[in-house]
């Protein structure tokens, strides 16, 4: 629960103030630019670190270290088994001897400073990452999933000597992808113990293949004292993935991570304690979470509910909840959560304290319902990559949704005019720009792309529409990047209108497509495989396997109906309406290189893989 106290530090008489509090987050700033800040800031400067002696990534670890007097640091373990831990001390004696090895191999923080790391997570990633922190070096992450091509592309953008990799496929895959050209590639470092095959087989193609433990071995016997970073070092190169063209490295420095760090570490004050990614062993206090996990389990609870007093007792306790969360009262001891609630919150280990969710719209009403059923504070961020991570997020107290908060204290927001769209800043309404400690260093040798982002005062443009609400929060209401216009001339912004259709029970994943030679909108949908068969018995009474229900007429004539009707509660104009569907019962996915390793759509890649689907729809609408 909130408590009084930390209401009255921010100078609120009681827990009805919460709504006034969180107008006053967001205050325009002078210089006629409208922009906002978080009024957590006590000063005129961006809020760059909470502790004094935590300004670089190098330094949080040590600050771990103390805080935690040489406590568990990094835990891992075979299915079925239990944990086994690494203690700080122990992982800086590990991270010494490969940073050390990496110094020997004739890295440095001025020279060939990028190490490469292509793993899954587990501990030796995050001691590849501290050992590039331990010796001021860079790490750059590759992943399979953006394919070779883009791998051999970020290994020549970036000119990487070094590549840490956690097996021996990721090691094939590195050596095809430098296979007969040129490359910066030296030195692979693999986790497991390489066989005498592949080390042959890096030597043909002039590379080094050793074990990470011989390269701690070079380093134990090499030893070099640290070279701690400054705040304004680089720290990361994170290369996005995109949605079209080549991968963008962004540059992160370590000034740029602790900020955004911090800066939520100040908005959520005295409730972060521990952070574990295992629910059922660990029984984490924070729990991160994509809004599609969210769904699911929103489902899982109303599919459940399969009788009218079900859904009756679901609701009326649901009520009960919501009721309390917004007096404040935040808590899972009820009568409704020993009745309701129970199993909801055991699923997720039983003592979540803190979650957060971001990367893609979440809907209010999953939201609310999960912030009762759960019974912690929930919050929702905003932000991307070139920001670090975040530079919005709701507040302790502020219950309601369809928002993402406030500017975090690290960060300003403005908005700024998209006529084209008919969004101007003096209606609140526009692109969201960013401007503070938080903003990323640019694209990694592309300065074209980096201009484009950054414009000439510092300000990085999203390429998402914000519009302010009323109590001072922020709401993402459009996309700028991948708007187009139909053949009378309207915009359209297909990714608005597919966050409205995905709030139809039936639908888990959706395509929205039009162009400027056709005058309405067609969608390709992914029936949900889970809900599909349960929806069509209570509103068709239909029952079958999902294929031959994806196949059924009638069924697709069902999903276009409820979709539409959706839309048209959420405000969606009658061009904005998709005219027909079509259903496609392969989930869109990495793997089928429909999806980015973020989950964002490849638009043009589903066009063209939808295209004949797209015009059959087409070809069957008669206009």
């Amino acid at each position: 629960m909130l408590s009084q106290e930390f209401l009255q530090k921010l100078r609120l008489p009681d827990l009805d103030d919460v709504s006034q509090y969180i107008s006053s987050v967001s205050t325009p700033m002078l210089g006629g630019e409208l922009a906002r800040r978080s009024v957590l800031l006590n000063r005129d400067d961006h809020l760059t670190h909470f502790y004094d002696d935590a300004r670089t990534m190098y330094e949080f670890f040590l600050r771990g270290a103390r805080v935690s007097n040489n406590g568990p640091c990094l835990g891992s373990r075979k299915p079925k088994q239990p944990y086994e831990w690494m203690s700080y001390r122990e992982v800086m004696e590990r991270t010494e001897n490969l940073g050390s090895a990496f110094l020997h191999k004739g890295h440095s923080k001025t020279t060939d400073s990028h190490i490469g790391i292509f793993s899954q997570n587990r501990p030796e990633w995050t001691i590849s990452e501290l050992a590039c922190y331990t010796y001021s070096l860079v790490s750059v992450p590759l992943y399979d999933t953006l394919g070779t091509e883009a791998i051999a592309y970020i290994i020549d953008k970036a000119c990487i000597s070094t590549i840490v990799c956690d097996v021996v496929d990721k090691v094939n895959l590195v050596l095809d992808c430098v296979k007969d050209r040129e490359s910066s590639v030296k030195t692979i470092v693999l986790m497991e113990t390489p066989s005498a095959d592949l080390i042959n087989r890096g030597q043909q193609a002039g590379i080094h293949i050793i074990s990470l433990q011989e390269m701690e071995a070079i380093g134990k016997a090499n030893h070099r004292q640290p070279v701690p970073p400054r705040p304004e070092d680089m720290a990361v190169i994170c290369f996005t993935s995109g949605t079209t063209g080549n991968p963008k490295g962004a540059m992160l420095t370590h000034g740029n991570i602790v900020s955004n760090c911090s800066a939520f570490i100040k908005m959520t004050e005295g409730d972060i304690r521990w952070l574990s990614d295992d629910l059922n062993t660990l029984k984490p206090t924070v729990f991160p979470v994509v809004p599609r996990l969210l769904n699911r389990m929103y489902d899982k609870i109303f599919g459940q509910a399969n009788t009218s007093l079900k859904r009756w007792l679901l609701g009326f306790a649901y009520r009960r909840k919501e009721a309390e969360m917004m007096k404040g009262i935040v808590r899972r001891d009820s009568i409704w959560d020993w009745l309701i609630f129970r199993k909801v919150q055991a699923s997720l280990g039983g003592r979540v304290r803190l979650m957060l969710t971001g990367a893609a719209p979440v809907s209010p009403t999953v939201l609310t319902f999960l912030r009762a059923a759960i019974g912690c504070q929930f919050y929702e961020g905003y932000g991307q990559t070139e920001c670090t991570a975040g530079c919005t997020a709701t507040m302790p107290g502020d219950f309601s949704a369809g928002h993402v908060g406030a500017p975090l204290p690290c960060n300003t927001l403005k908005l700024v005019d998209v006529p084209e769209m008919n969004y101007l800043a003096v209606n609140g309404e526009g692109e969201v720009c960013v401007k503070g400690p938080n903003v990323f260093q640019g694209y990694l040798k592309d300065p074209e792309k980096t201009v484009e982002t950054i414009d000439a005062d510092g300000w990085l443009h999203t390429g998402d529409i914000g519009k302010w609400l009323p109590n001072g929060t922020l709401k993402i209401v459009d996309r700028k990047k991948h708007i187009f216009k139909l053949a009378q001339g309207e915009y359209i912004a297909p990714e608005k209108i597919e966050n409205v259709y995905s709030r139809s029970d039936a639908v888990a994943q959706i395509f929205v497509h039009g162009d400027s030679l056709q005058a309405c909108l067609v969608a390709v949908v992914v029936p949900d495989p889970e809900f599909l068969s349960g929806w069509t018995k209570r509103t068709l009474g239909l029952e079958g396997s999902y294929q031959e229900l994806c196949g059924r007429a009638e069924v697709k004539a069902a999903i276009l109906d409820d979709m539409v009707r959706l839309g048209k509660e959420g405000g969606l104009k009658s061009f904005e309406q998709v005219k027909a569907v079509s259903l496609h019962t392969e989930l869109f996915s990495i793997e089928n290189g429909l999806l980015t390793p973020t989950l964002k759509a490849k638009r043009n890649e589903m066009r063209q893989h939808f295209r004949s689907q797209i015009d059959e729809m087409y070809a069957g609408i008669k206009m």
